[in-house]
């Protein structure tokens, strides 16, 4: 099963946990599975048309997945899924 990393802020969801296991063969199975298994986080992944937020990253090991195939992006039940909220500052 793939290996989800939850960044900091969202660790209320998780119980304080800083990864959890779901099953899902794409980032969209994964993320859905998150949401089933941690509710609350598809309001804060999505927006109201169904698509990643713009602030929120989401990596399977290592790369973006939107520079991938972004939501349909496989996922090997080995790999480590990463939600980054972006950051912003100056």
């Amino acid at each position: 099963m793939p290996t989800v990393r939850i960044p900091t802020q969202l660790r209320t969801l998780t119980g304080g946990e800083g990864t959890t296991t779901v099953e899902g063969s794409t980032v969209s199975e994964v993320l859905k599975a998150l949401d089933a298994a941690h509710p609350g986080f598809a309001e804060r992944l999505y927006d109201e048309s169904g698509s990643l937020r713009r602030f929120v990253n989401v990596f399977v090991a290592d790369e973006d997945v939107r520079f991938l195939d972004g939501l349909a992006t496989p996922v090997p039940a080995d790999a480590t899924v990463s939600i980054v909220p972006a950051v912003a500052g100056g």
